[in-house]
């Protein structure tokens, strides 16, 4: 299957990655713990070529981190008042979502269409609840879900 910009991926067991493929990830894995600060202590540690890091580095990765973020795409029809788009920020803020992208039209007859893209990873309540909950404000006139899945 290919991704929005044309490109395949596939999902290997490690026995089948080439060595270098191998430490190119264990080098990751040390940057990104902190274990290591610089790549080049990361690939010494590892026993790999900084060119090979490179060539592999952006096509690799561990499978847990692909599954672990979630993104949800929620369109909302809102009532033109001051204030109303703060107000549902300090909701999602306040569920521990962060937000990717916020889309907003130029209110036409007191509406305003909001299309908000969120990483909801760490989000601290159920997706009914978050929903139910942006419903319930009074500004809000309609909220649903476009698109939900993995990054």
């Amino acid at each position: 299957m290919k991704d929005v910009t044309g490109q395949r991926f596939y999902l290997v067991r490690e026995d089948v990655l080439t060595e270098a493929m191998q430490k190119t990830l264990e080098a990751k894995y040390l940057l990104q713990s902190g274990k290591v600060s610089s790549i080049w202590d990361a690939v010494k540690e590892v026993d790999l070529s900084r060119s090979a890091f490179y060539k592999y580095r952006d096509a690799v990765f561990p499978f847990h981190s692909i599954v672990q973020e979630r993104i949800l795409t929620v369109f909302l029809q809102l009532e033109d008042r001051e204030g109303t788009l703060a107000r549902l920020l300090q909701l999602v803020a306040g569920s521990s979502i962060n937000i990717l992208t916020i889309h907003q039209t130029i209110p036409i007859q007191g509406r305003a269409s909001v299309t908000l893209s969120l990483d909801v990873t760490a989000m601290t309540k159920e997706l009914d609840e978050f929903l139910n909950e942006m419903k319930r404000l009074d500004f809000v006139e309609s909220a649903e879900v476009i698109s939900s899945g993995a990054l």
